[in-house]
């Protein structure tokens, strides 16, 4: 697929610049701290950072105690999240064709990664991150809000890349969501006045009857 090739050159080509960028992002989001800690301490066993990038959100989940690992589509992230946190598994995957054993994990974690994937192939995305989940099990996704799809050409470091950002509306996520088999339990806003602004949704899948 063009846009899985075009994302996977483009983090690669801006990895190290894209690290630098995000290396205190935590620091100043408190909300965004918040709601990691809360899927640390509500998914009750391992847990995966889809999307990882150089693992930042993967490392402050294994601050935290949960038993985390990351899998990102680009290398040259996976091998920067590596050497930054040595003690914690990384692999290189796509989300819509997640290379996780079903019911593996407790927790998926997608921060701002599923922003890259088209429309139609959500749903198969979201169809992996039903498939690893155990019972009972957490899913959270942050995300930008809004409408369309804005193709990002230049990046962090003026670095050239080609990637579709598809802001979404959250009835829309949402009702994707649902037909996935998730129950909502929570959606936060963030940042609302921003014109583009960010959400976060917690779901969970059915526990065992």
């Amino acid at each position: 697929m063009t846009w899985l090739a075009d994302t996977r050159a483009s983090y690669d080509t801006v990895a190290e610049s894209y690290a630098d960028f995000v290396s205190d992002a935590l620091e100043k989001q408190p909300y965004m701290r918040a709601a990691l800690t809360l899927f640390a301490a509500q998914a009750d066993g391992p847990v995966v950072d889809v999307g990882c990038g150089p693992g930042q959100f993967t490392g402050f989940l294994a601050s935290l105690g949960a038993e985390a690992s990351g899998i990102d589509l680009s290398p040259a992230m996976v091998g920067l999240a590596r050497s930054a946190h040595p003690q914690l598994r990384f692999e290189v995957g796509s989300m819509t064709e997640l290379a996780l054993p079903d019911a593996s994990v407790a927790g998926v974690l997608a921060f701002w990664s599923l922003i890259h994937v088209p429309d139609d192939e959500v749903p198969v995305a979201l169809g992996h991150f039903r498939r690893v989940l155990r019972p009972g099990g957490l899913l959270v996704i942050g995300y930008h809000v809004g409408a369309g799809t804005r193709l990002k050409t230049e990046g962090y470091g003026g670095h050239p890349m080609r990637v579709h950002i598809h802001l979404r509306q959250p009835w829309w996520l949402a009702r994707q969501v649902r037909k996935a088999g998730f129950t909502i339990e929570a959606e936060w806003s963030l940042d609302p006045e921003n014109p583009v602004s960010q959400a976060i949704l917690f779901a969970r899948t059915a526990e065992e009857s």
